[in-house]
């Protein structure tokens, strides 16, 4: 047996086919997003344990049934944490079934939300959320009327403006919180500083990085769920218990989305917004999509445009930030990567 975790790189064929077999014996698929994988392999150069991350959480860890017991998964968080700490982060993240938090407790996970039996959301820091929590407190806008936004933004379009600005009107103050995730081939600091120049004539409107603690359905790991429609809800419903803290901390009363017409996972997650939220002190206000000689305007659209090299055809849906930004030579990578996206639909 191999003493320590070993890199098992993309291309290494035979490697990566046990990780997909030792994941298929435990009951969990592979997460398509992962940076990083390792193994701990037999004398015979069988995979006997495995765990990977993507970003700053851990994912698909197993353990083979015959090897429980033997320290295995430990040497894996370990070896995995080693390689996060290499770049410079030592707070790490990890999703799993509830009847697996004592395991990871035992090795310094902490439990920040869970949904019934299904899946727990854990970190490796004793009161991290909760000193998210209290930094938040400190950016409390006053009013009677606070409301909140959560977007991806990829990028920022007139429909995320006309999203804000019917909130804005309706409140004395926003927070408006950008997905700090890195989700598509528009990098977050791109994402934010055009959300920020899209809204700096909003006088009530704060805006935010996510943080860790809100997550996009795009990268939500599902792999130990049972199908998509129980990943759907089950991250909606963690997403929504964190958010319903993070409105206590903020003194949020709303939070606004757009209508979704055309993904039935964003129209899902509405609606699962809609029914849960108010129990936790907050108005779900669904706003109708705005709509540009009769088509909703979308991201998507834009991304499409782009990819297809008809910048023209996105015009119409850009405020003059965002279509300044690619129009500059400050763009072009980002431009090559949408054009060089396979599926620039879903983000």
């Amino acid at each position: 047996m191999t003493d320590t975790p070993v890199f098992i790189p993309s291309d290494d064929t035979e490697g990566q086919r046990q990780v997909d077999a030792l994941l298929l014996r435990e009951g969990i698929r592979r997460d398509p997003h992962l940076d990083y994988t390792c193994g701990i392999f037999s004398d015979d150069w069988d995979l006997i344990a495995t765990g990977s991350f993507y970003g700053p959480t851990l994912r698909c860890l197993a353990v083979a049934d015959e090897h429980r017991g033997e320290g295995l998964l430990n040497r894996v968080i370990s070896h995995l944490a080693e390689v996060q700490a290499a770049h410079g982060n030592l707070h790490l993240f990890l999703y799993t079934k509830c009847v697996n938090e004592p395991i990871f407790q035992d090795l310094g996970f902490h439990t920040i939300a869970r949904v019934g039996r299904e899946a727990a959301f854990m970190e490796n820091r004793r009161r991290g959320f909760e000193g998210y929590l209290n930094r938040l407190a400190r950016k409390a806008l006053p009013g009677d009327r606070v409301s909140a936004i959560v977007m991806n933004a990829n990028p920022f379009t007139l429909g995320h403006r006309h999203l804000v600005e019917q909130a804005a009107a309706q409140s004395d103050a926003v927070h408006l919180f950008v997905l700090s995730e890195e989700a598509g081939p528009i990098p977050f600091s791109v994402r934010r500083a055009l959300v920020q120049a899209g809204v700096a004539d909003l006088p009530n409107v704060q805006v935010h990085d996510s943080g860790p603690y809100m997550i996009s359905s795009a990268t939500f790991p599902s792999y130990f769920l049972p199908d998509s429609d129980t990943a759907i809800r089950v991250h909606a419903e963690l997403d929504l218990t964190l958010f319903g803290r993070i409105a206590s901390a903020l003194n949020i009363r709303r939070r606004y989305v757009g209508q979704e017409p055309a993904s039935r996972v964003t129209a899902l997650y509405n609606r699962i917004m809609l029914e849960k939220l108010p129990a936790m002190g907050v108005e779900c206000c669904e706003i109708p999509r705005l709509t540009i000689d009769g088509r909703p305007v979308s991201a998507s659209t834009v991304r499409q445009a782009i990819h297809a090299d008809r910048p023209e055809d996105a015009r119409p849906l850009l405020p003059e930030s965002t279509w300044r930004y690619f129009r500059s030579a400050e763009a072009a990578p980002v431009i090559a990567a949408i054009r060089s996206s396979e599926n620039v639909i879903h983000y």
